[in-house]
This record gives structure tokens, sequence and C-alpha cells, in this order.
């Protein structure tokens, strides 16, 4: 006879002593959920969790400051928020140091409702380090090349591609700088043209 003692056992709801082999107490230990709890790994993921969040909040200020640094006229071809646009707007007219960075302070709170792609893609753009500003730039390169050797769809095909061009002024600039280039002169027209190229190139 086994000695009950000797093994694993327990009670029913009567009170009569259940014995069990040790391969089913196992089975019965593995089945209960774990209560240990590391506060070392817990307090890691709060920390991780805190600094990716000020990480975030530091780099929506940075675009922030960038965008209240911004020409209006490139402010205009962002999709950005009514709130977000009149706050840029009152940037401009705020002159003290310490005004201007509480407003920063403001735009940054901002940005968090603000979707960043297509604010960031224009930034690279004009960032003159980014590897799209130097494909940009090169783009409108080609483009000037192209208007000022009387290229015959130039013109129609830039006007096309940044309809908001305005057709007199860059018809006025082409002719002087094809003039120019005619005459042998070195460029003044020729940098005028690439000037606006860039500007309606948003550059």
């Amino acid at each position: 006879m086994n000695d009950i003692g000797q093994q694993p056992h327990s009670f029913n709801e009567n009170g009569y002593i259940i014995t069990h082999s040790f391969a089913e107490v196992a089975i019965m230990s593995s089945s209960e959920p774990s209560q240990s709890h590391d506060p070392l790994k817990s307090n890691a993921i709060e920390y991780i969790s805190k600094s990716e969040i000020k990480r975030e909040k530091h780099a929506l200020r940075d675009i922030g400051a960038r965008l209240m640094e911004m020409k209006p006229s490139l402010l205009e071809k962002l999709p950005l928020n009514e709130r977000l646009k009149e706050a840029l707007n009152e940037s401009k007219r705020i002159t003290s140091h310490n005004a201007r960075k509480r407003h920063l302070s403001f735009i940054g709170k901002l940005m968090q409702t603000q979707d960043t792609g297509p604010i960031t893609e224009l930034l690279n753009q004009l960032d003159s380090s980014s590897i799209e500003y130097n494909r940009r730039f090169h783009q409108l390169e080609r483009w000037r090349d192209r208007l000022i050797n009387n290229d015959q769809t130039a013109l129609s095909e830039y006007l096309t591609k940044y309809p908001c061009t305005d057709r007199q002024h860059i018809r006025q600039l082409v002719r002087n700088a094809c003039k120019a280039a005619e005459q042998g002169k070195t460029s003044k027209a020729s940098h005028k043209l690439f000037k606006y190229l860039r500007e309606t190139g948003a550059m």
C-alpha cells in the first residue's frame, strides 16, 4: 500500500483525501498563471516610453521652430490645420526673444495634432544637406537649361507641373535669360530665372 504521507495529495469538497502522481502535480503547477512581477523590467519599459515621448516632443518643437522661420509663400503650400496656421502667422509679429520662446512651446503642442508627413517632406526639400534637396536642385537646373536653350516644350511642361507660376513673369525671365545667353554674357538674367524657379518649385 502506498504511503499517503509521501505522495502529493489534496482534499475534495467532502473532505476525502485525493492522491496525485508527481506528474499530475507538475502539470497542475505549470497550468497556474504566474504571479511573478519584475519591477526592474516594468521600470525599464516605463523609462523607454517616457524617453520616446520626450524625443517626439522635441522633434515636433524643432519642426515648429523651422516653420516659424519659413516664408509665408512656402507655408501656404502646406496642409496645416487652422490653429497652427494662425499661430505661425502670429509668430511673424512677435519680436521679443522670451515671447517667441513661449510661442514656440505653444506651436510645439499644436504640432501634436498635425500630420507632419507633408511638412517633413517640404523641409527635406529645403535642407541643403538632404538627398531630396540636391535631387530637386539639379532638377531645377535642368529646367533652367531647357528653358534657356529654347526647348519648345519646356515652358508648357513647367507650367503644367507648377500651375501657381506667374506665366507672364516667367516668360519675361526666360526671354531675358535667352537674350543674355545669345550675347555671351555671364548670366545675371539666368540667375534671376533660376531664383524664380526655386520659388515656384518650393525650394
